[in-house]
């Protein structure tokens, strides 16, 4: 009897034992296949993709129209422009892919930039704006641009690419400006706590703004142009396309002030004021010669595969790293800390 339990007690062990290996196998096996994916196919499993979904048209109608249907490609710019889906990268492969898929055969007739954003990356916008400008160039398609809630700064900027400006009564609008910064200076307190900092360097003023020491007249001298240029270039973009805006109110009455819906109507920042996305979905629709009961409107936006992100450079799985931050105000992705920025950033 004794033999028995022992016999039966032995199997169990073994059975647990062949249970468990098998599991680790799968497990260890899954985790080469994945390793081997990332590694193969992670040029283009990080490449942006673009989900289509159908928005509501004039009438507030979802529906699913013939594939023949114009369409109204509505685009969302919506957060701070250089960070998630607004990349210059995302914003292009939405572009692109308008033509291709259920969106061939030249079906997208028109644009609709829904805009709430307090801008972001100079260069961000800029790489939005040209790529607008460009496309309806080459697609010879309307560009109507809709604010609900925030439109400053570099979201300015690239609604300078539309044709025409609609914001809703209660969204503010303007920021026309450069900032970077604020850059502080510890130097006075590191001396009176007893510490000192080393940085080597080769070539004049590469440390400039080096908080650690003190700062030195005119260091800060090529920054200073740098931010003037990107300026200049932001007004004149604005003066073009706002022509009701004059180049010398700009810079000496408006500035980088912000402007309810009503007030930047009236000194041309905006085309109208409406109530809602119906109002400019509708005159959009009358520009590009749509019939109202043939609207397809339909929003692109962009995203990452999920698998992706796994094997991104910065991910755990990859650096073994697990990162923990504290974010102080503005809350800033750590990425555009240091740029020159199209931002407003009380907008945050």
């Amino acid at each position: 009897m004794d033999d028995q339990k022992e016999s039966v007690f032995l199997a169990s062990v073994r059975a647990f034992f062949k249970t468990l290996l098998g599991t680790w196998g799968i497990v260890v096996a899954l985790g080469i296949v994945l390793v081997i994916t990332g590694v193969v196919l992670k040029p283009s499993m990080n490449a942006p993709k673009t989900r289509l979904t159908i928005a509501p048209s004039t009438s507030g109608d979802i529906s699913l129209l013939p594939s023949s249907s114009p369409v109204i490609l509505k685009m969302n710019i919506h957060g701070i422009l250089g960070q998630g889906a607004l990349t210059r990268e995302s914003f292009e492969a939405i572009l692109s892919e308008s033509h291709s898929g259920v969106l061939a055969k030249d079906r997208v007739k028109a644009i609709l930039l829904d805009i709430n954003t307090p801008g972001g990356s100079a260069t961000t916008s800029d790489s939005l704006y040209r790529a607008l400008m460009e496309y309806k160039k080459k697609y010879n398609v309307p560009v109507y641009a809709f604010i609900d809630g925030m439109c400053a700064s570099g979201g300015m900027y690239v609604a300078c690419a539309a044709d025409k400006i609609f914001a809703t009564h209660p969204s503010v609008i303007g920021s026309v400006g450069v900032i970077l910064g604020p850059a502080f200076n510890v130097y006075d307190l590191m001396q009176k706590i007893g510490v000192q900092a080393l940085t080597l360097t080769e070539g004049k003023d590469k440390d400039m703004l080096n908080p650690f020491r003190p700062w030195k007249a005119g260091e800060d001298a090529s920054l200073q142009h740098a931010i003037a240029a990107l300026y200049e270039q932001f007004v004149n973009i604005v003066t073009k396309s706002r022509p009701k805006i004059s180049q010398s109110d700009l810079v000496n009455a408006y500035g980088a002030q912000v402007y309810i819906a009503d007030e930047a109507k009236e000194l041309g920042y905006i085309d109208e004021t409406v109530q809602s996305a119906f109002e400019v979905i509708d005159a959009l629709a009358t520009e590009a010669n749509i019939p109202k009961e043939k609207v397809q409107v339909i929003l692109s936006q962009s995203y990452h595969s999920l698998i992706a992100g796994w094997f991104d450079e910065k991910a755990p799985l990859r650096s073994g790293k697990h990162t923990h931050q504290i974010q102080l105000f503005p809350p800033l992705d750590p990425e555009l800390s240091g740029q020159l920025l199209y931002l407003y950033p009380q907008g945050l």
